[in-house]
């Protein structure tokens, strides 16, 4: 088999969280068709017992640890460099020692990158065939967190998407092809890139159906009394933490008003401290931290809302959720990527009087399986199709084909 380098930004597994999901599957994907050489940062202690978990589909995995705090000071030199700030985040001198070698030694020809920071390891090997994965158009992510944010917060964030987009488009002409989450990132970064419109593409995220999967027997975390409103994702991540204070501070409240048996629940890792302080100001807001299998709690929630005002590409937490066949209410920030026209029951709206009464809406009826919602992710986000498309664009990679 042909080797492949694959460099990815954090280890992919397990995949607990949205970006792990897709990098994880992706090197299920191509461990079938390349000897993989894999280059990841640990940025969490916990994640470190599972580099052996990587073994199976990997000829080779150098895993160095990145620290965050660390990383943020590092950063800070793009200010002065007048680089995007993410680069020099991302940037490990043992992590290019390892990756000039392997390419040297195993005569790689041809690399896969996940986000786009990773390609500045591929800098001295133009001969190298790449794919990148922006996942998101981050670019444009970081430009919605200026807009939101307070000077100097949002001269900062200004300045790093108008830096990230300049390295964006230098590594998407240098690449054969560059991938997006969805259709609609791809088009958005056509028309910020039209020159280089050609080679972009894009491959979903998807679901492990079989993994998710509302027919089998969870445990049930919540009181029987109680009537559980759902939020799943990691909690320090800003446009969840920003996501789940406006729906606790400007909608819960107009739901409990109506049903004193509602409880939000906040599932996920690393809480940030203002997500902390929604449950010490109001004892029905549980903020659960990590749980060993967040399928539990969407498998007995009444209810999961997803009401992100920021977001970029497809959201995993919508579709798991879609996947569990659980009633379902959003923002269209968070449909943004999802497209199921009549095929799909999900409740939509960015208004506070009315996201609640859709809470309400589902709270009241009797909870049913919305199974189109489910067949819905079955026949268009599943793992196996998507990997498949994944291993078409590195197919073509060198061969003068475009897809």
């Amino acid at each position: 088999m042909e080797s492949l380098l694959y460099l990815v930004h954090r280890i992919p597994y397990p995949p607990n969280k949205g970006d792990k999901i897709r990098s994880y599957h992706f090197l299920r994907a191509i461990c079938q068709r390349y000897k993989v050489y894999l280059g990841t940062f640990v940025d969490d202690p916990e994640d470190k017992k599972y580099i052996g978990d990587l073994q199976n589909y990997c000829e080779e995995i150098f895993c160095p640890d990145l620290n965050p705090k660390l990383g943020k000071l590092k950063s800070l030199s793009g200010l002065l460099s007048g680089e995007a700030l993410s680069l020099p985040y991302y940037r490990n001198t043992a992590m290019q020692v390892w990756v000039d070698k392997t390419i040297a030694a195993q005569s790689i020809k041809k690399a896969l990158i996940f986000s786009s920071p990773m390609a500045q390891y591929l800098e001295g090997h133009p001969d190298v065939k790449l794919i990148a994965d922006f996942v998101d158009v981050d670019s444009d992510k970081w430009r919605q967190y200026a807009s939101s944010k307070a000077w100097p917060a949002s001269w900062i964030y200004g300045r790093e998407s108008v830096k990230l987009l300049q390295f964006e488009a230098g590594i998407a002409q240098r690449a054969d092809a560059t991938l997006f989450v969805s259709e609609q990132e791809a088009e958005l970064f056509k028309q910020l890139l039209p020159d280089v419109a050609s080679k972009i593409g894009y491959v979903c995220n998807g679901v492990d159906t079989e993994a998710f999967d509302p027919s089998a027997c969870y445990p049930n975390p919540f009181a029987e009394t109680e009537q559980a409103i759902v939020f799943t994702g990691a909690m320090d991540y800003w446009a969840n933490v920003d996501a789940v204070v406006w729906f606790a501070q400007e909608v819960f409240p107009k739901v409990k008003a109506g049903f004193p048996g509602a409880r939000f629940y906040i599932v996920g890792s690393k809480p940030d401290k203002r997500v902390l302080e929604l449950s010490q100001t109001d004892s029905d807001v549980v903020v659960t931290g990590r749980v060993d299998d967040v399928k539990t709690y969407l498998a007995h929630a009444r209810v999961v809302v997803a009401p992100l005002r920021i977001a970029r590409g497809i959201q995993n937490k919508v579709l798991e959720a879609m996947a569990m066949a659980k009633p379902l209410v959003v923002t269209s920030a968070a449909m943004e990527g999802i497209s199921g026209n009549g095929d799909i029951e999900v409740s939509v709206t960015d208004d506070a009087d009315r996201f609640a009464a859709a809470v309400g809406t589902s709270l009241r009826a009797e909870m049913a399986p919305l199974w189109l919602n489910r067949r819905f992710v079955q026949e268009n986000y599943a793992w196996a199709y998507n990997g498949s498309r994944l291993c078409e664009f590195l197919a073509a990679t060198g061969t003068g084909h475009e897809r």
